[in-house]
């Protein structure tokens, strides 16, 4: 039998109507355009900061109106996702554009820290465009022994 869901990420999902994704529907809700963001829980009792995103998440939503869609990843695939998208710390909320990683947020903070900081994320590059930006002004770049 399937263990019980914390009672803060069912209301994410029952009264804020944020989806659910697991490993083979996750990339179906990211390739919609715009950023994205996924809440990585992991298990309330070892990571107990998590309820207190699962609270703060639907603020952010709320002071950020039109910026960014969320959804809860179940727990079954977040082991696999998270190796995906690469963050070390529980909980985590992992911003993607387009399906382009752009960066995560992981633990809890401070309220006017966490808003800044999910700014910073919402107007970043992605990890593609950085790395595309980074491959093209390599190519543009004159070649050391041609300036000899």
């Amino acid at each position: 039998m399937a263990e019980a869901r914390h009672p803060l990420f069912e209301r994410l999902l029952r009264e804020f109507g944020l989806p659910e994704v697991g490993a083979a529907d996750v990339d179906a809700f990211l390739a919609a355009p715009g950023e994205a963001v996924l809440f990585f829980t992991g298990d309330p009792k070892q990571y107990p900061e998590s309820a207190d995103v699962a609270v703060i998440l639907p603020e952010l939503i709320r002071a950020l109106p039109g910026r960014f869609r969320a959804a809860v990843v179940a727990r079954a695939s977040e082991r696999e996702l998270q190796k995906r998208f690469g963050f070390a710390r529980w909980p985590a909320l992992v911003f993607v554009r387009s399906g382009d990683l752009v960066g995560a947020i992981t633990g809890m903070h401070d309220w006017d820290d966490l808003v800044t900081r999910v700014r910073e994320l919402l107007d970043s590059p992605t990890r593609r465009e950085i790395a595309v930006a980074a491959v093209r002004d390599n190519t543009l770049a004159p070649n050391p022994e041609e300036l000899s």
